[in-house]
């Protein structure tokens, strides 16, 4: 680039004067100011050049952000004097006196061509910088030299340069934070902030990956002119972004708070973070698939070649280093499969006529600890329509299988509000996406500690009856923060809409209502009240009313402290809220009647199945499709299976392993016994079941092979082994370990009751069922529920002669479930 000699700059007479007019003209801002700024230095050197006697074969050269032409008012000079041969050991002092003498920062550097690259090949820094290599002023030959040489070794060295700069990005990410989060950020080193703009930059002169470009100018620019400001009002060549600067960088900048500054910055900072991300898995796939290290071979060359638009032409020339072949696909869910370590959408899923695939294929991607593919959420977003109100019941259970895969949900969740499939799910999400906190104690923004509080959330689903009802009112519970008031009233009324909306029925919603409204008082009269004032206790049982809504705010009440920060929870807190709650299920459980619900009166088909059975002394069912009607769709759902069958030894495991073997999930099932004409004892099971990947069996299929599952023609146990064995392994993620208790006795008096929560999993309660039978204990009524990725049962148990277990029997038979749960 040839030095800048037109008439449109004054002259170099009185640069640090020029400089100061130009830093204080109210005109033009932003990007044009840092333009005129970098061309008015140009200028300047380019005129000490010439006066300082430089002899051919020398050069001037910008590099860095000044090197781009991004001068920040306060920014360094990164300058680079460039010679052949021999030079005048005066000619450096006689370009750098008159920079330092104008006060300006100066980082510089006096190299032959060999020098530099050299300097780059050991220094990634150095090399960064050169990549940005721009002529300034002298022979601009040797600049082009340089740059070209510069290119082609970072192209030809980026399989070993890129881990190297992935972990600098990670090492300053660990000192400073993200940005997205902090209420004093450092706009430039921080994770999300204008260091890993020039990291994906640099990524992209490398040919291997591109980043996601839409929206990644304009948040590198809001970064850009914060700086900028922040710089103009401290006077300091300063990067973060305190507290007692950010009233007047708004007003700079013409914004209306320093919330609202504190907002823009943090969605430019999540387009940054998430674009980094993106690219580098694009990176991390096509260096694996070059090392032979890569599980499977990519479809074509490069792995952006959708996702953005088609790849740039650097991707084309790039993608010939890529192996070819065909792609390994693995099914995660219905319409959802596993390539290149990311969740997409499988060749047959149809995102129009399926609004609830975000959701599942979030949830699928979540549970298997992966991430949903850029393409693939950009073409749901851009696809799928909202869901009906209120929510189908799939949508809102994999909600819950999202959030209830903790650690793991985060990555999903931060891809779907990239591109505002969050919002678009939850309208009132929008109030609190990127609202800061001014709070010492919170680390997070208000809807990043929603999320956390989820997360925390999700290792406490084994302590509640309602493991989904917890994971969502860790969600919900401080959307009232985006609304005038007190956010706890704010939050119940919104959460009853939302709650509504999401299909919850009318018991449930109140409890969710009174766990927002509350969410804060159990651990605010532990800390503010007397313990042993009777009033204490009343003040909390009046509030939550039943045992298991008193669970539900415990736990709920830690999870929010621990998403909070390390100083809202401690020893001594939890010691106080466990002593209150503790004496409040005291004082409710001598208000809670024992034993279980009396069960319905059976129907007409139910007692039908049953009489057919004790008459043929065989089994007899019934099978009732359920079509996706109240998802939009036509294709088959689920299942209502009945069956009757005479009692018998090991009936629950079998019948769950014939499901399992069909690829059927259990979503509730309930046992009952009945005696219809008095012949003996028969056990109706009514099941709901769903496909796991959308299609049913045959019903003349599912029928064979229950009738030979139990006549003992079919080795339920011995297929279901051979299947697992032969399907590839699959990474986890962390879950609660599962919890089997005995119910106290109160809890029945005809039985013994066996609790069981734990991780859903194929086969699962056909593991329960061969525990139980391998006991010798008979199931004389069971209730199943499936909440989200979560199954709470209770079994109510007899001994052989139809009598509740005694207590050491009862902890054998716990012990011997525990086992096969692993």
């Amino acid at each position: 680039m040839a030095s800048h000699t037109d008439d449109s700059h004054p002259g170099p007479a009185d640069p640090a004067a020029a400089r100061a007019r130009l830093l204080t003209d109210p005109g033009p801002g932003g990007r044009a100011r840092r333009a005129a700024l970098s061309a008015r230095t140009d200028d300047w050197l380019a005129a000490l050049f010439a006066s300082a006697g430089a002899p051919a074969g020398t050069a001037v050269v910008a590099v860095g952000g000044y090197g781009r032409g991004e001068l920040s008012p306060r920014s360094d000079l990164d300058v680079l004097l460039l010679h052949e041969g021999r030079l005048d050991p005066a000619l450096p002092e006689r370009l750098w006196y008159p920079v330092w003498d104008s006060g300006a920062a100066l980082d510089h550097a006096v190299r032959t061509p060999a020098e530099a690259r050299a300097v780059a090949a050991a220094d990634l820094k150095a090399q960064l910088g050169l990549l940005d290599a721009r002529h300034v002023a002298g022979d601009p030959a040797l600049t082009a030299a340089l740059r070209s040489t510069v290119l082609a070794d970072w192209r030809a060295g980026a399989a070993g340069r890129l881990p190297e700069l992935r972990e600098l990005g990670r090492e300053r990410a660990e000192r400073h934070g993200e940005l997205s989060f902090l209420l004093e950020p450092d706009l430039k080193e921080a994770k999300g902030g204008l260091r890993d703009v020039v990291a994906l930059d640099a990524i992209a002169a490398s040919w291997l990956a591109d980043a996601p470009r839409e929206g990644l100018d304009a948040a590198a620019l809001r970064l850009a002119d914060v700086r900028d400001a922040l710089h103009l009002v401290t006077g300091r060549a300063t990067e973060r972004l305190a507290l007692q600067d950010q009233d007047q960088v708004a007003e700079r900048l013409g914004v209306l708070d320093a919330d609202t500054l504190l907002r823009q910055v943090y969605e430019a900072a999540r387009t940054v973070a998430y674009a980094s991300d993106v690219t580098w898995r694009a990176v991390d796939r096509v260096l694996a698939a070059r090392s032979g290290r890569g599980r499977r071979p990519l479809r074509r060359g490069f792995p952006f070649a959708g996702p953005f638009g088609g790849a740039s032409g650097a991707a084309r020339r790039g993608a010939g280093a890529v192996a070819r072949g065909a792609v390994e696909r693995r099914p995660l869910a219905e319409g959802v499969v596993e390539q290149d370590g990311e969740a997409v959408l499988a060749q047959g899923a149809r995102p129009a006529s399926d609004p609830v695939l975000p959701l599942r294929a979030a949830a699928a991607a979540a549970q298997n600890g992966l991430t949903v593919s850029h393409a693939t959420v950009r073409r749901l977003a851009a696809e799928c329509r909202p869901l009906p109100v209120p929510w189908p019941d799939e949508a809102r259970e994999q909600l819950v299988t999202l959030l209830g895969a903790g650690e793991a949900c985060l990555p999903v969740w931060e891809a779907l509000e990239a591109e505002g499939l969050i919002t678009r799910l939850l309208p009132d999400w929008e109030r609190v996406r990127c609202r800061p906190q001014r709070n010492a104690v919170h680390r997070w923004t208000v809807d990043r500690h929603l999320v956390e509080t989820a997360v925390r959330a999700a290792a406490m689903t084994r302590r509640v009856a309602r493991p989904d009802l917890l994971l969502v009112a860790a969600l919900l519970h401080d959307l009232g923060k985006g609304w005038p008031g007190d956010h706890s009233e704010a939050g119940e009324v919104i959460v009853r809409d939302v709650a509504a909306r999401m299909g919850f029925d009318p018991e449930s919603v109140e409890t969710l209502a009174v766990l927002v409204r509350h969410h804060l008082t159990l651990v605010d009269t532990a800390t503010r009240r007397d313990p042993d004032d009777p009033a204490t206790v009343e003040a909390v049982t009046k509030v939550v009313t039943t045992l298991p809504r008193l669970e539900l705010l415990r736990a709920l009440t830690e999870a929010d402290a621990l998403a909070t920060g390390p100083a809202a929870w401690s020893g001594w807190r939890a010691s106080l809220v466990d002593g209150l709650a503790a004496r409040a299920a005291a004082r409710l459980a001598g208000d809670t009647a024992s034993g279980p619900e009396p069960a319905a009166a059976p129907t007409a088909e139910q007692e039908r199945l049953a009489v057919e059975a004790a008459r043929t002394g065989g089994p007899a069912l019934s099978l009732l499709a359920q079509t996706g009607a109240e998802t939009a769709g036509t294709e088959p759902m689920g299942v209502r299976l009945l069956l009757a069958v005479p009692d018998r030894p090991g009936l629950l495991g079998t019948v769950a392993g014939v499901l399992a073997l069909h690829r059927l999930a259990v979503r509730s099932a309930g046992l009952r016994e009945l005696d219809p004409i008095g012949a003996g004892p028969v056990l109706l099971l009514s099941w709901t079941v769903a496909a796991e990947f959308g299609e049913l069996p045959e019903a003349a299929r599912l029928r064979a092979d229950l009738r030979r599952a139990l006549d003992g023609s079919l080795d339920v146990a011995r297929r279901l082994a051979e299947r697992d064995a032969a399907a590839p392994r699959r990474r986890g993620i962390p879950t609660p370990p599962p919890v089997v208790a005995v119910a106290p006795p109160v809890a029945s008096a005809n039985a013994t009751v066996l609790e069981v929560r734990a991780h859903d999993a194929p086969g699962l309660l056909h593991r329960i069922g061969r525990a139980l039978d391998g006991a010798g204990v008979r199931v004389r009524t069971a209730h199943v529920s499936t909440l989200g990725a979560d199954v709470v049962d209770a079994f109510y148990l007899t001994d052989a002669a139809g009598r509740p277990l005694s207590a050491r029997r009862a902890g054998e038979v716990a012990a011997a479930v525990r086992a096969a749960l692993g």
